[in-house]
């Protein structure tokens, strides 16, 4: 008799634990939070990727930064100088040019010179009637007069491209030094080359002015000298 109720109460107890049990049992990882899913290693692989993402996108902005400052400096390096002396440069030399074309009596031409030294200076011209070497040596001292005036004419066109060559140097100078690119320090370099050219032209202008007065002046004298011994000549036969 006393079997049955131990019995019955065995099995209760068991009826009841395993319908408790469920209900105590501590939820998976997955399903706490009030049934928000979450992940741990999935959550760390997300920020893994999320910072691998940032540093990709960090290292493309500065590849275009880097390729905007090669192109910026491309830019510079391709700018013109803004300022130009060529068309100054180019009037000193025309003026100087138009100096030397302006030569009296006997000009920078082979032809003219061989003309008037076949003419004046030699051969016929010096053994003819007293008249017509008197208008030979009245001739052949002009020409060295005029020669003369012509030099010193070059020479003061020289002095005044001087001050003109100053302001370009200047200028160049200052546009070197400031030069934002390659381009431009370049032109400045090239520019100052024109006026060292320039300058060697009006050099040469001068040296040649020179030159050709030295010249006439020391043909005058020879030619006077061979007039002077046939005047001589003649005087000592008659």
């Amino acid at each position: 008799m006393t079997r049955f109720p131990f019995r019955r109460a065995v099995t209760a107890s068991v009826l009841l634990t395993s319908t408790i049990a469920p209900v105590l049992a501590p939820a998976p990882a997955w399903a706490q939070f009030g049934g928000i899913v979450y992940d741990p290693s999935n959550y760390a692989q997300n920020v893994l990727t999320a910072a691998r993402s940032l540093q990709q996108i960090n290292n493309q902005i500065q590849q275009i930064q880097q390729q905007a400052t090669s192109l910026i400096n491309q830019a510079r390096n391709l700018e013109s100088l803004p300022f130009s002396s060529l068309q100054q440069l180019q009037q000193h030399v025309q003026r100087t040019q138009q100096l030397l074309g302006e030569a009296q009596r006997i000009s920078y031409d082979v032809q003219n010179i061989q003309q008037a030294f076949t003419g004046r200076y030699k051969g016929a011209a010096l053994n003819g009637s007293s008249a017509e070497m008197v208008a030979n040596a009245n001739a052949r001292w002009e020409d060295s007069v005029g020669a003369f005036e012509d030099a010193l004419k070059v020479q003061a066109g020289v002095v005044g491209n001087i001050d003109g060559a100053r302001t370009s140097m200047n200028s160049l100078v200052t546009a070197s030094q400031s030069a934002t690119g390659a381009l431009q320090a370049t032109q400045a370099g090239n520019q100052l080359l024109a006026l060292q050219s320039q300058q060697l032209a009006d050099m040469s202008a001068m040296v040649a002015a020179q030159g050709r007065a030295q010249a006439l002046e020391a043909a005058r004298q020879a030619a006077e000298e061979a007039e002077g011994r046939a005047r001589f000549r003649r005087f000592m036969g008659n």
